[in-house]
């Protein structure tokens, strides 16, 4: 197991066929009075037109990935009704999938059956997991790093059985 969590850029740059990203709370800790969640509460929308306005490096992170040929995929499970945070979740993912990212939607109700590790977590290459933890309230804890390969196996097998029951993003809709 590496002695420290690697950095985003080291985390996919790293990576040479594959990243996915299994997602699977409600809402995650946000600044509710500054900031985009704010903003998207008051109304602001994404004009996909104005990329200097939304564009930040983790895009660039991500174009710069897929650029090399690594398949980028993302997937979320999420409570029906959604929540507030889930419906700006949704209407953001077009910046993540601008980038390259593949992303797609699974109604939690159609995951109950689905052994899921406990974490949030990235898996780099089928081999290398980084889990991200969060407190209570969804603020960012510490990232832990894993390359158990009964670890992999676990979020690999996961992902895949949450992604193959996934709505695309362009498909699902916000319930």
């Amino acid at each position: 197991m590496p002695s420290r969590v690697l950095t985003w850029d080291e985390l996919l740059g790293s990576a040479q066929a594959s990243a996915v990203h299994l997602e699977m709370r409600d809402s995650y800790a946000v600044d509710v009075e500054n900031g985009p969640f704010a903003n998207w509460r008051a109304g602001t929308r994404l004009d996909p037109e104005d990329r200097a306005s939304w564009w930040r490096p983790w895009h660039s992170l991500i174009s710069d990935t897929t650029g090399r040929g690594v398949v980028v995929r993302r997937a979320r499970i999420v409570s029906e009704p959604v929540s507030e945070y889930t419906r700006f979740l949704h209407h953001g993912t077009l910046k993540n999938i601008i980038a390259g990212e593949q992303v797609r939607w699974l109604p939690r109700r159609q995951a109950s059956d689905i052994p899921l590790p406990g974490n949030d977590f990235w898996l780099i290459d089928n081999r290398l997991v980084r889990w991200n933890h969060f407190t209570g309230e969804g603020s960012p804890a510490d990232g832990e790093m894993n390359e158990d390969p009964s670890t992999a196996k676990l979020c690999a097998d996961a992902f895949e059985a949450v992604w193959s029951r996934g709505i695309p993003h362009d498909q699902y809709e916000i319930r």
